[in-house]
């Protein structure tokens, strides 16, 4: 039987909640919101994000590994127009730098937790060198690897099954609201920017309204999922959120160097993969490593 049936209804009924929470948030927008807003257009694209997130869930730890997959491709697709070298050279790079990873996983996975984040830093600082952009759209490259990596990482936690798919679901979840939170709260209180070169759309205001949400959001789906202690919980949603707005700003401030606004059209409203995952580049890895520390504290 799939692990998420067989573990219990506590995540089916979360996650029903969840799409009732987001088919409530659309009719009222549908009513609010002018027809060509860009905040109708963020709500409608999550019909589109969620169904590939819960199918993952669903088919627990395979869907996580098509889903790890399908994020690098989509990222090499959308990357390979923005470096400095033709595209189809660029994609065959990265499609053997993916599987590259993925052998190294099969064969010794105790080397990429330290390959992939000496990588990163070894194509930041060429791109600090050199300011060239093909070292930008590498680095942005590695760092979607090692979030895909990452989330299969999951899988292995020392935790038990369904722990670790409550926590994946968990962090899915925290991360999409928490983004959510920020560009309402932004859009509609915001007035204080924070980095206006960077991003003009993130404010203080709208950093503060994630940072509610993921506390709120945390507070619920940690204590239903019986994740931790409500202060331990409040820890985590602080760093998510913080890490979060910095995820998503590291990627504002790749594309203002590539001079886009999107990498690309794939999701409506959302702009491409890359566009989606920016906050999870730093809330995967950081959940991960919070998780690991805390059960090798306890163990």
């Amino acid at each position: 039987m799939l692990p998420f049936i067989s573990s219990g209804s506590q995540i089916g009924i979360a996650m029903t909640a969840l799409y009732g929470l987001l088919g409530i948030t659309s009719l009222v927008v549908q009513r609010v919101a002018a027809p060509t807003g860009s905040l109708r257009s963020q709500v409608n694209a999550w019909w589109r994000i969620f169904p590939i997130v819960t199918l993952a869930l669903l088919l627990y730890p395979f869907g996580l590994w098509a889903l790890a997959g399908l994020i690098c491709l989509l990222a090499i697709r959308e990357l390979a127009p923005y470096g400095e070298e033709a595209a189809p050279r660029f994609r065959h790079n990265a499609a053997l730098a993916v599987v590259i990873v993925g052998i190294v996983q099969w064969l010794s996975p105790a080397v990429l937790p330290v390959l992939l984040p000496v990588l990163i830093v070894a194509q930041l600082l060429l791109f600090q060198i050199e300011r060239c952009t093909s070292h930008l759209v590498y680095l942005l490259l590695w760092l979607t690897i090692a979030t895909a990596w990452t989330l299969v990482q999951f899988i292995h936690l020392p935790l038990g099954q369904d722990a670790s798919l409550a926590w994946l679901f968990y962090l899915f979840i925290v991360t999409a609201l928490n983004d959510i939170g920020q560009f309402v709260a932004g859009r509609l209180f915001g007035n204080r920017k924070i980095a206006p070169t960077i991003s003009p759309n993130k404010t203080w205001q709208g950093l503060l309204g994630g940072l509610v949400v993921s506390q709120l959001v945390t507070l619920a789906l940690g204590t239903h999922l019986q994740l931790g202690t409500p202060g331990r919980l409040a820890i985590y949603a602080l760093l998510l959120s913080v890490g979060g707005f910095f995820g998503d700003l590291m990627f504002s401030a790749a594309k203002r160097c590539l001079g886009i606004k999107d990498f690309s059209q794939l999701i409506p409203g959302h702009g491409g993969i890359l566009d989606r995952i920016d906050s999870l580049v730093v809330t995967a890895p950081l959940l991960y490593v919070l998780l690991i520390t805390l059960e090798g504290a306890t163990s």
